[in-house]
């Protein structure tokens, strides 16, 4: 099995051409290992797709199979333009949470940033949890996959490993969520922590992101149809939601080594 490793922000997958394997959840748990395998955030298929130009299947880092990922997907997107799969600059890739519309910018061709079209957000009203002895106030966000933010004045010693890892399986969210821990630094500014549901403490998170500005938005801290930079563990992402709820994500993806797989 030939591989490509990429990250978007630190937010780093195993990346494959093709449809997954039968055993791929232990595949994606073995080879996800930072000590014993190659190390990431989980594993990347590409696959055919009839609703799209192209698709994509996520598995996680303790070998569920995610919805969507932000970060993932622009670097799916580079992957296929840099080695020659496409050579149009907007296509359309296939999710478990539908299709996103891509855009590249391409300089001597090569892929600079990727901005991609999310959807829509649907921003709930606040909700009070009680969660490592004490109640907590968050709100939660689908982006095609749930999400719980919760504002914060301090995001670089928020309880990511301890109310962010018991809010994942919180019995209110029946499926798990990622939970994001945000402090409005600016009405076009935000910083951003994130425990994901499946993979823990990782550097970055697009749908994460895009939930927190949503909500932000929602909440009258930034303003709809203005882009709002989103500061991760692992570096910015560019967020715009408009008046109509899409949300639109900028950032980079970046190759980092690739591989060949001799034992699975």
């Amino acid at each position: 099995m030939k591989f490509t490793k990429m990250q978007g922000l630190g937010n780093d997958y195993i990346y494959v051409f093709g449809n997954p394997p039968e055993n791929v959840k232990e595949l994606s748990i073995k080879l996800s290992d930072r000590h014993f395998g190659i190390g990431s955030d989980g594993m990347v298929f590409i696959t055919p797709s009839i609703k799209g130009d192209f698709g994509m299947r996520i598995f996680n880092a303790d070998g569920s199979e995610a919805m969507m990922c932000g970060n993932g997907i622009r670097c799916v997107a580079k992957y296929l333009y840099e080695k020659g799969y496409t050579d149009r600059r907007d296509i359309g890739i296939e999710t478990l949470s539908g299709v996103k519309n891509i855009h590249m910018d391409v300089t001597a061709g090569k892929v600079a940033a990727v901005g991609v079209n999310m959807g829509k957000s649907a921003v709930s009203e606040e909700v009070r949890l009680f969660v490592c002895g004490k109640e907590v106030l968050l709100t939660p966000v689908n982006m095609g996959n749930p999400h719980a933010v919760l504002f914060v004045d301090d995001a670089e010693n928020a309880p990511l490993c301890t109310v962010g890892k018991a809010l994942e399986k919180h019995e209110y969210f029946p499926g798990g969520t990622n939970v994001e821990f945000a402090r409005i630094l600016a009405e076009d500014k935000i910083r951003m922590r994130v425990w994901e549901r499946g993979s823990s403490v990782t550097l970055a998170c697009g749908t994460g992101a895009c939930a927190v500005t949503a909500a932000a938005v929602a909440r009258g801290y930034c303003r709809a149809g203005c882009p709002v930079s989103v500061v991760l563990d692992g570096g910015e992402l560019q967020i715009t939601v408009n008046n109509d709820k899409t949300v639109y994500m900028r950032g980079p993806a970046e190759f980092v080594f690739e591989g060949e797989i001799k034992e699975c």
